[in-house]
């Protein structure tokens, strides 16, 4: 029983930390009630676990810890690295919820291919030698508890002459078996009560990160029931609005020819990929700590979405959409990394007379960049080992050095190029160059940078620092003969969840969309007229809009869809929460979400002062976009295996 205690009260204490340090500000504290109550559900599941081998073996009266000396240290022993192992759980638990906002889940297997970059990460970005310490203090501490509880049990047993009963021992396995399946009901526990709180924060506070770890590494496995994308063929054609002839043959490639507004002088392309560029937390969203105003500048200049999403989180993923057209929707594992699926069609091998290169700060290897970008014919990968400028963190050379040295690339170039550039530096350990002498930002007080979505001085130092090195890059094109006839391309690969309040609506930050939302800027002051438009559009969307731009033929077999030259388009973008396993769409107007295990949906709105709707109005947006959402889901699934 001391043990049960001991155990209960450390994992309570660990629910306690989180709910202190990541409580949203609007949440209330009595909120939080049913998140604890299925907590301790879930806990006395893995603390049954934990403690029936010693109730099992203890049947047997030899193996009792008070059977002998031996044993005692023994189960200590024992109990010791089960808390070691508890404990830095939690502590990997912490560390991705402080970024991620999530659980620790399966997903973080995705790293195990990468462990120089997991590794220089964690080194750079946490005071790794004061966790050991402080983690080792804790076993410490803990084993000591574990003695103590030992003496006084056995103390207290001889004392009272209290006799081994070995059916004690079999009343507490099966009291374990209950907490197991689930104390105190009679159907199972299972992960998906958690998300039955229809609240983020309330059901990752619920569930502990055993539970989600465990329960999420099912999804490791690519999901090869492809038989949902035949049944609804139909939506998504309608949806790609393809021709008679392409659904008479139900396929999804269409070959599609110049149109009348295309630029017949082969311009340029130059394609950054920006890394956790919110859209929130920029200057375009009328956030007034204006920590991008130079990209706010070009964005006044150029072609700008204000209302573009990226399917999903992650740089990976990001990648992966942006160049194959298709939302990575597989659940645990990137696409990029499994053998079955990163192998796509994409629009940029239909740029034909065009050099292709990718520019990345650190190692293509990392996260398999380097087998995705492979499936654009000849490209000129350059990467950590290519440059003639200092490394300076896990992610390479800095930002600022990465477009220089592309630019001194870019411009030796005497054919049309299609250029890709991935940033890396708005990222974690957020720090500046050591050698930057000329970038300065203002201090800004903490309680002003969480209002307006960053949560310290340095996050907003990196992302301001993303601002200057945009500004770098243009400046230093601009010298560059091949300027005037390129056309540069922005886009945030994910962005990062956080409070959007004071920017945008409720559904930003409770719904999440922060994680989705970035901008989007085609930029060329020489061939493109300035627009702004603000129709729900997708990062899957960039490359065949990027295409009609251009007075070439291509042929297309992903989801995305030339936003700008077809009629009648519905405006609407895709979004998959793979942890939760929550599917949805945003249009003009809503956000439609539901969960792919359990009976639950929801629609919110995505505009202030939008009209009440009627149950039965309610009840029509949701059939429509729950049918739109799971054809893109499944059809995402299909060509995620087959798209080749």
């Amino acid at each position: 029983m001391r043990l049960f205690l001991i155990y209960i009260c450390m994992f309570t204490a660990f629910r306690f930390a989180t709910a202190i340090f990541f409580k949203p500000a609007d949440t209330r504290v009595i909120e939080l009630v049913p998140s604890f109550w299925l907590g301790l559900k879930y806990d006395l599941r893995w603390i049954a676990i934990v403690l029936s081998p010693i109730i099992v073996l203890s049947i047997y009266k030899k193996f009792s810890p008070f059977h002998s000396l031996k044993n005692k240290k023994t189960w200590t022993i024992y109990l010791a690295i089960i808390t070691l192992v508890i404990m830095f759980f939690y502590g990997a638990d912490f560390g991705n919820f402080s970024y991620n906002h999530t659980r620790i889940s399966a997903s973080a297997l995705n790293f195990k291919d990468d462990p120089y970059e997991m590794f220089r990460m964690v080194w750079e970005s946490y005071p790794v030698i004061w966790i050991l310490v402080g983690l080792g203090f804790a076993v410490f501490i803990a084993a000591g508890f574990f003695r103590r509880s030992h003496d006084h049990v056995h103390h207290k047993s001889n004392l009272h002459k209290f006799e081994y009963k070995r059916r004690w021992y079999l009343v507490g396995l099966l009291l374990m078996c209950w907490f197991i399946f689930g104390f105190p009901q009679f159907k199972p526990l299972n992960r998906q009560d958690a998300y039955r709180l229809n609240d983020n924060f309330k059901s990752y506070l619920a569930l502990n990160p055993f539970q989600n770890f465990i329960t999420t590494l099912k999804y490791r496995t690519p999901d090869f029931n492809t038989s949902g994308a035949a049944k609804y063929y139909d939506v998504m054609a309608d949806y790609l609005q393809l021709d008679s002839a392409t659904k008479a043959s139900k396929t999804y490639q269409r070959i599609v020819m110049p149109n009348g507004k295309s630029l017949e002088s082969n311009p340029n392309v130059v394609l950054v990929l920006c890394e956790s560029f919110s859209m929130y937390k920029s200057s375009m969203s009328g956030n007034k700590l204006n920590a991008t105003p130079y990209f706010n500048s070009l964005c006044e200049k150029g072609i700008f979405f204000d209302k573009c999403f990226t399917p999903t989180f992650g740089t990976a993923r990001g990648l992966f959409a942006t160049i194959t057209g298709i939302p990575d929707v597989q659940m645990a594992k990137f696409s990029s990394q499994n053998p079955e699926a990163v192998h796509q069609k994409s629009i940029i091998n239909s740029f034909e007379g065009y050099n292709k290169y990718y520019f990345i700060g650190g190692r293509s290897q990392f996260n398999n960049f380097k087998g995705l970008m492979g499936n654009v014919n000849d490209i000129d990968i350059y990467e950590k080992g290519k440059y003639q400028s200092p490394e300076i963190n896990v992610w390479g050379i800095s930002d600022r050095n990465l477009f220089k040295e592309a630019n001194t690339v870019l411009g030796k170039e005497n054919k049309p190029f299609f250029a890709i550039i991935q940033t890396a530096h708005n990222h974690r350990p957020f720090m500046l160059p050591p050698d930057e002498k000329e970038f300065t930002c203002p201090v800004i007080d903490i309680d002003s940078l969480n209002k307006y979505g960053f949560d310290s001085q340095a996050e907003f130092e990196a992302f301001s620092y993303t601002d200057f090195c945009f500004k770098q890059f243009i400046e230093g094109a601009k010298k560059q003969t091949y300027f005037g006839n390129t056309i540069f391309v922005f886009i945030g690969d994910h962005g990062v969840e956080g409070e959007a309040g004071a920017m945008y609506p409720k559904a930003w930050t409770s719904q999440r969309l922060s994680d989705e939302h970035v901008p989007l800027l085609f930029y060329a002051p020489a061939l493109l007229e300035p627009a702004r438009h603000s129709f729900a559009m997708s990062q899957i969307d960039l490359l065949p809009t990027l295409a009609g731009m251009l007075h070439q033929t291509y042929s297309n077999a992903g989801i995305g869809r030339d936003v700008l030259n077809r009629q009648d388009i519905l405006h609407a973008a895709f979004i998959i929460h793979h942890d939760e396993a929550n599917i949805g769409i945003v249009t003009d107007d809503y956000y439609y979400i539901k969960n792919l295990n359990i009976s639950k949906e929801d629609l919110v709105p995505v505009k202030e002062n939008l009209p009440p709707l009627s149950p039965a109005q309610s009840d029509s947006i949701k059939r429509k976009l729950s049918v739109l959402a799971t054809t893109i889901y499944e059809t995402g699934k299909w060509m995620l295996v087959n798209n080749k």
